[in-house]
């Protein structure tokens, strides 16, 4: 069984920033396939966010995220980032970690091809 935990949201003003991040327990780190950011805001659905291969050598972002949110992990800690820059109210939400279970050449960002969940941290953004 795997458990993924969340760290690092909390308030800021727009044009902030902010670093989440997750640890992953209960298997080794050659358990895990591609790693991923979602985030659910309020009445909305969840979406993608970010996602990076086992390697580290593939990134997927939303286009609503990229060239501000940078995504890395580190294998040796079973740890994954986001590093969030420039941040808009719009990116007020919850925000999960996921881990997909297989092995990819490129990160998913369909939510159903992840296998485990972190409980969420917020992140609320005010103008």
């Amino acid at each position: 069984q795997v458990q993924l935990a969340e760290s690092g949201g909390g308030s800021v003003q727009a044009g902030g920033s902010l670093r989440l991040s997750c640890v992953g327990s209960g298997r080794t780190r050659s358990s895990y396939g591609s790693m991923g950011w979602f985030r659910q805001a309020p009445g909305k659905e969840r979406e993608f966010v970010a996602a990076i291969t086992w390697s580290g050598g593939g990134e997927n972002y939303a286009n609503s995220v990229k060239g501000r949110f940078t995504i890395s992990r580190d294998n040796a800690k079973n740890m994954v980032y986001l590093q969030m820059n420039s941040l808009k109210p719009e990116d007020t939400a919850v925000y999960y970690c996921a881990a997909d279970a297989s092995s990819r050449w490129f990160p998913p960002d369909d939510p159903d091809e992840y296998d485990y969940w972190g409980q969420g941290t917020q992140v609320t953004v005010s103008s």
